[in-house]
């Protein structure tokens, strides 16, 4: 009983101090509501911009799926989180199953993520590198991508149900675990399955990256060459305003998909460091530097790993100005989008207008009986 006790508290001293506790609370809080609150007016105002002709079904349709994983990643796995991690890292009170199902569809949900950036990312790479690819394939492809890209986190994440678990602490002389020292954790009897899970999530994460930069790089090319000889008439200049227009809102998309691979870059990277301190090393031999090294880098890789979360919805105000406009008009609780064809009419019989208004006066200017009188 005493060694027990000894072993319970010698674990205590890893747990961060009350203070640390409570600014985690405030921030973990701050972060989950800003996540729901901004990816949930994202998949209102993205429809309704779909339906009022300012974004393409495919775009909204990439944005709706990347917004549900952010929601989900951020409803499933923070308050776990706080709990299991912040306030009582060293006992789960949660039974083996609800440890795998949790780790199951945490990593799922957290690769979905990723997945829907990389099909967002070779749609738009179609559209602009190869426009005659693109409209070959046209149809179901979002659809289709959209849900290779579930199903594929998903297949990620399977090793999880098997490999992770609730596990008690062992001390050295000793055969059976420490009381009210449980852990939801990688199993020891399959820590060959868990440790090709992780690096293998690992490197899809990678090549995710070096993918979008690529294919961002191609399309920043294509659209910094010249748009071709410009056609005289009237025709030639709306050809010109529309390639024009398009042009703007691919540099746009563009923008969007370099900000959130730096994002991703940034946010991932030390919550990736974290998990592969876990897969490097067998539980078994880890010393007391690098369990605490663990530690103290938990709660910061966790951070930045939820802020990723919160942060899609604020670089979609950054890269584009209608997309800001109607995220603040829903903010304030006052959002009236008109159709952009009804827009575009009403600008063009104001122009109208002003034309037929100012040729009578030219005309009349111009006539030289209009103003001569013979004496």
């Amino acid at each position: 009983m005493e060694e027990n006790e000894e072993v319970q508290r010698d674990w205590k001293e890893l747990e961060p101090s009350h203070e640390v506790k409570i600014f985690l609370t405030v921030l973990y809080s701050l972060i989950l509501v800003l996540g729901i609150l901004g990816n949930s007016i994202t998949i209102h105002v993205s429809q309704r911009l779909q339906r009022s002709g300012y974004l393409q079904k495919s775009v909204t349709d990439h944005m709706l799926s990347l917004a549900c994983s952010d929601l989900l990643v951020l409803l499933i796995g923070m308050p776990v989180e706080l709990y299991s991690a912040i306030w009582f890292p060293f006992s789960s009170s949660s039974g083996d199953a609800a440890c795998r199902i949790y780790s199951f569809l945490f990593e799922a949900c957290s690769y979905a993520t990723v997945l829907n950036i990389a099909s967002l990312s070779f749609e738009r790479y179609l559209a602009i590198c190869h426009p005659f690819r693109y409209k070959a394939v046209s149809g179901s492809r979002t659809t289709k991508l959209l849900l290779s890209a579930w199903i594929c986190s998903a297949l990620v994440a399977l090793p999880l149900l098997v490999a992770t678990g609730t596990e008690g602490v062992i001390p050295e002389g000793r055969r059976t675990p420490v009381q009210n020292l449980t852990f939801c954790t990688n199993l020891s009897q399959h820590w060959v399955m868990y440790r090709t899970s992780i690096f293998t999530a690992f490197a899809l994460y990678l090549l995710v990256l070096g993918g979008v930069a690529f294919m961002c790089r191609a399309m920043i090319a294509v659209l910094r060459a010249p748009m071709g000889p410009n056609k005289s008439g009237a025709n030639g200049a709306g050809a010109k305003h529309e390639s024009a227009r398009l042009k703007a809102s691919r540099k746009q998309t563009i923008l969007f998909l370099v900000l959130i691979v730096c994002a991703l870059l940034v946010c991932w990277m030390p919550n990736q460091i974290r998990r592969l301190m876990t897969a490097a090393v067998p539980k078994s031999a880890w010393t007391v530097s690098y369990l605490r090294s663990y530690v103290k880098l938990h709660p910061v890789a966790d951070s930045f790993f939820y802020l990723s979360s919160v942060l899609n919805p604020l670089l979609y105000n950054l890269s584009s100005r209608q997309f800001r406009s109607a995220f603040l008009q829903t903010l304030l609780c006052r959002l009236s989008l008109q159709h952009v064809n009804r827009r575009t009419l009403e600008s063009s019989q104001a122009t109208k207008s002003s034309r037929n208004t100012f040729r009578p006066l030219l005309r009349r200017s111009l006539d030289p009986g209009e103003d001569y009188r013979p004496p």
